[in-house]
């Protein structure tokens, strides 16, 4: 028979073994040869470069004033359409956009074209607190000295300056939230009331149409706004209040809390679609499951438990508005909200 081993790929040698790889280790190759840049060696590509960064903190402090321009000039022309608030948002992203962008893409191309690219190796030492203190005061020192921000005034001012002016315009968003003075009690309540009330006809969104209860399905989900909206003087202040969803699942599947028997016209319901964690319109539903979904945050309500929190950071549920039939077969308010709409994180008494 032979011997069976004879051929084995233990004795062939392509297998390595323990003592082969002691014998035989890699040498290390060491980092690469370093490749300087064309601006290392050309002070004027050197020079072109600085330019080339100092270009794009200008444009950020350019994306700055757009974003100005936007919110203070356009903001402030009266009532706005729907085509002119879309410019206005377009603008407002666009100068937010160059605003950091300038920015970050300017520091970037800095380190990439201006500041030492030489290859280093650290050696982990033992830490000892005051030869830390001093190595951390050295590197700093270093790095202010290879950024080459001291030789370079014209990128240092002109990041100062697009540092300086891109928080600006968050300052003003945030002063503008809310500018009336009012304390939180009469935030809350602006909140709490809205243009629905007794007899005013649901009506659908953008249109305006009255709704009569026949016109609705089983499974069907309606955007309504209450009628005379379109013409209300702050429409859109409204709007972000009053917009609600309709639905209709059989009562069957309906979980009816005590004192909400005729919230509910044989199983129409209408509840705020604006989300109760953060304020995003809420807009899908899922006929099978009941469940009504935020696109911002995933967060999901029940519509079959009155659209109480099943998933997600959303802290409350739906607020509901009662309807129900008038005379002529539509359908109308029984009242406004009963609580404020909106984010929870409004005080809810």
């Amino acid at each position: 028979m032979g011997n069976h081993s004879h051929g084995s790929p233990e004795d062939s040698g392509t297998v390595a073994k323990a003592d082969d790889v002691a014998q035989d280790r890699f040498p290390d190759p060491g980092l690469p040869p370093h490749r300087p840049r064309i601006a290392d060696s050309d002070p004027r590509q050197a020079k072109r470069h600085e330019r080339q960064v100092a270009l794009l903190f200008i444009i950020s402090i350019i994306g700055t004033a757009l974003f100005f321009v936007a919110y203070f000039v356009l903001g402030h022309l009266g009532d706005m359409t729907f085509a002119e608030l879309r410019v206005q948002n377009a603008v407002l992203g666009l100068g937010t956009t160059f605003a950091m962008l300038g920015i970050g893409v300017g520091i970037v191309h800095w380190a990439k074209t201006l500041m030492p690219d030489h290859e280093l190796v650290e050696e982990r030492h033992e830490i000892r607190t005051e030869e830390d203190r001093q190595d951390a005061v050295e590197i700093i020192d270093t790095i202010v000295e290879e950024s080459g921000i001291k030789r370079r005034p014209l990128i240092r001012n002109t990041l100062i300056a697009a540092i300086a002016v891109a928080p600006i315009p968050a300052i003003f968003m945030f002063r503008d939230l809310e500018r009336s003075g009012k304390t939180a009690h009469e935030m809350v309540e602006q909140l709490r009331h809205t243009m629905w009330d007794t007899g005013v006809r649901l009506t659908r969104d953008p249109s305006g149409t009255p709704i009569k209860a026949a016109d609705i399905q089983i499974g069907s989900a309606v955007h309504v706004i209450p009628e005379g909206l379109n013409e209300a003087e702050n429409m859109l202040n409204e709007k972000a209040k009053a917009v609600v969803l309709v639905m209709r699942m059989n009562p069957a599947d309906m979980q009816i809390s005590e004192g909400r028997e005729d919230w509910h016209v044989d199983g129409i319901v209408a509840y705020s679609k604006i989300c109760t964690h953060v304020g995003c319109p809420i807009a899908l539903y899922e006929q099978h499951t009941h469940h009504l979904l935020c696109p911002c945050h995933q967060s999901t309500f029940d519509l079959a438990q009155e659209c109480k929190v099943v998933f997600g950071p959303a802290g409350h549920a739906l607020p509901q508005l009662p309807i129900m039939v008038d005379d002529e077969g539509y359908l109308v308010a029984r009242s406004d909200f009963h609580e404020p709409v909106g984010p929870s994180y409004w005080e809810r008494g």
